[in-house]
């Protein structure tokens, strides 16, 4: 079984940047897609960025132009740049396959001054 685990989160101030890593136990190669996802506090779990194999990527627009997404395949990490950080981004960050399978912990990212 394929597990995702979540690291890089923190607390910063609002302009502020973090790289978000997803270290993958098994091969990430065989995973076609694979997104980021949070959620934040008594909300749902949505997806923020997803990445092909091929390199595709796709973001939702509030994060457009402020996170980049990658996949280092050798590596079986996905990471997730997040730069100009702003207090709604505050969540419980997420790794996982588009569609998600099985959820690991998530890192805390938390936005404030």
């Amino acid at each position: 079984q394929v597990r995702f685990v979540e690291s890089g989160g923190g607390l910063v101030q609002p302009g502020g940047s973090l790289r978000l890593s997803c270290a993958v136990s098994g091969s990430i190669f065989s995973i076609n897609t694979i997104g980021w996802y949070r959620q934040a506090p008594g909300k749902g779990r949505d997806l923020v960025a997803k990445i092909t194999n091929g390199g595709n990527t796709n973001y939702v627009d509030s994060v457009k132009g402020r996170f980049t997404i990658s996949r280092d395949n050798a590596k079986n990490t996905v990471y997730l740049q997040m730069n100009n950080l702003k207090p709604e981004d505050t969540a419980v960050y997420y790794c996982n396959p588009f569609p998600p399978t099985d959820w690991g912990q998530g890192t805390q990212v938390t936005v404030s001054s």
